[in-house]
C-alpha cells in the first residue's frame, strides 16, 4: 500500500491500522489551518498597524486582500455561498468576504462591537460553504487582537467531548439541545 509522503515523517510513531492513519491526517491538516489562520491575522494585524482604526469595512476588505497577494496566500473575495434546500442549489446573495486558500472563512467587520448576530453569520457561512474554520476580524479596535474571534464547524449528528467544547468555542451552551 502507497502512503503519502508526510507520513514518512511520522515513521518513528509506527501506524497501526488504516483508522490510525485518518487520525494522524486529520491532526495534519487541522495543523495546517492553524498555521493558515496565523498568517492570515498576522497580515491583518500589519493592516490595522498602518491604517489603524476608523476606516470602512471594504477599504481592510482591499488591504487585506492585497496584503495575503504580497505573502501569497491564495484567497476570494466576496465569494458567493448557495443554498442548498432540498437538493436544489440556491443563489440567495450570501457572500464571504475572503475564503483563504479554499479552507478558511473571512469575515471582515468595521463596527464598534461583534454581536451574537455577527457570530451566527460566520457559523452559517461555515455551515454552508462545508469549511470547518473561520475567523471573524472587527478592525474597529485599538488593538487587533481584541478584535479577532476564531471559529470551528463542527456537525452536531456526532456528541462527543470534543462537540462540547466546539460548541463553547461556538459560543453555545454544551447542553443545549437541537430539534
Amino acid at each position: 500500500m502507497l502512503r503519502p509522503l508526510f507520513l514518512d515523517l511520522l515513521s518513528p510513531f509506527s501506524l497501526l491500522s488504516s483508522a490510525n492513519s485518518v487520525v494522524i491526517f486529520l491532526v495534519v491538516i487541522a495543523n495546517l489551518d492553524s498555521d493558515l489562520t496565523r498568517k492570515i491575522i498576522g497580515a491583518a494585524i500589519e493592516v490595522h498597524r498602518l491604517l489603524g482604526p476608523g476606516l470602512l469595512e471594504s477599504a481592510y476588505e482591499e488591504c487585506l486582500c492585497k496584503e495575503l497577494t504580497l505573502r501569497g496566500i491564495g484567497h476570494e473575495r466576496q465569494k458567493p455561498v448557495p443554498v442548498v434546500y432540498k437538493g436544489v442549489k440556491l443563489e440567495c446573495g450570501y457572500r464571504i468576504d475572503i475564503l483563504v486558500e479554499r479552507r478558511i472563512v473571512v469575515e471582515l467587520k468595521a463596527i464598534e462591537q461583534i454581536a451574537p448576530i455577527h457570530e451566527a453569520v460566520v457559523l452559517t457561512y461555515l455551515k454552508l460553504s462545508r469549511n470547518r474554520v473561520g475567523l471573524l476580524i472587527n478592525f474597529h479596535v485599538p488593538v487587533l487582537k481584541e478584535g479577532v474571534r476564531r471559529y470551528i464547524w463542527k456537525e452536531r449528528k456526532e456528541l462527543t467531548t470534543e462537540t462540547a467544547e466546539v460548541s463553547r468555542e461556538n459560543g453555545e451552551s454544551p447542553d443545549t439541545h437541537h430539534a
